[in-house]
């Protein structure tokens, strides 16, 4: 198994903390121990030209970031982003280093979502927050300063899999998005891909970590088939936005992540896949400790900002 010699360097740092597994631990201590990470796996928060918390009409939190040296009075392109954490873990604050950095590369707004989360709110909670996020963004862009045609959806892992279903559901409504960011994301909830078997043990992201996330996410077996909880079984993907697809090569989603792109191509839809052999699961909020957390980012935001140009 070939790592990038950072991941090596990460894995025998986690080896020698000799933390619980996050699947051992009930919600609220996992959360608890999930933001204790943060300061030894993430870079200082970079400085943005404004940051702004409110809650969505339905009383969902958000934050509102604009890049630094954007125009105050533009109306900036948007990416709504879906923070990971396998629909349990994470918060505003778990990916404000994230957010911070795509406004900033990409010259744009990002509204970062805190859907609600499982087990106290089960499937479909955080799909409706996600969908109702990204509506706002489209019917009132002049309560946060946006153009409404230049709206993206995105997130990471959980939150990858709310974006491409967002996504679904912007086609289905009539609703134009840009893109969709997916970022090593969450498709089939059956787990059946092979990476499941592959990545096993000795990774922080291992399949009995994603079997205790979907087990606190879903109400029951039936769930694991719906496409808003697994939008790989979609009937088609066509018409969805234009996709970029990042992949890590030693994570258990690796499988979800290639077939989706691979579904999208398919269906019709341009694809970008950014695949990264050397990483795991979670590595682009890891830049403290993986420098390839740096190169995902920029090639991200290129990507935004040529499609919005």
């Amino acid at each position: 198994m070939t790592l990038d010699p950072d991941v090596i360097g990460l894995l025998d740092l986690i080896k020698r903390a000799g933390r619980p597994a996050l699947d051992s631990l009930p919600p609220p201590e996992a959360r608890v121990a999930f933001a204790a990470g943060r300061p030894i796996l993430q870079p200082d928060p970079a400085e943005v030209a404004s940051v702004r918390d409110f809650n969505l009409p339905s009383g969902v939190p958000v934050r509102l970031y604009r890049g630094i040296g954007t125009n105050p009075a533009a109306k900036l392109p948007c990416l709504v982003y879906y923070h990971g954490g396998g629909w349990v873990l994470g918060d505003l604050d778990s990916h404000d280093v994230l957010c911070r950095r795509l406004a900033n590369d990409a010259g744009c707004a990002v509204l970062s979502v805190h859907y609600r989360l499982a087990p106290e709110h089960k499937f479909p909670a955080a799909y409706d927050d996600a969908v109702a996020a990204m509506q706002f963004a489209i019917r009132h862009p002049d309560q946060i300063g946006i153009d409404p045609k230049k709206v993206a959806v995105g997130g990471d892992s959980a939150g990858g899999n709310l974006a491409a279903a967002a996504a679904l559901a912007a086609r289905d409504a009539g609703i134009a998005l840009t893109n969709q960011v997916l970022i090593y994301p969450a498709t089939d909830m059956a787990m059946g891909s092979s990476s499941y078997h592959r990545i096993t043990d000795g990774f922080p992201l291992v399949a009995r970590t994603m079997e205790w996330f979907i087990g606190h996410y879903l109400r029951d077996e039936a769930d694991k088939y719906d496409w808003r909880a697994s939008p790989l079984r979609a009937a088609s993907l066509a018409g969805t936005a234009p996709a970029i697809v990042v992949i890590a090569a030693k994570d258990p989603l690796c499988d979800d992540g290639l077939a989706y792109a691979k579904r999208l191509e398919h269906d019709g839809v341009l694809v970008d896949s950014l695949y990264f052999s050397g990483q795991l699961h979670g590595f682009v909020s890891m830049g403290k400790l993986l420098r390839a957390s740096d190169t995902a980012i920029r090639m991200i935001a290129n990507s935004l900002r040529q499609s919005w140009s």
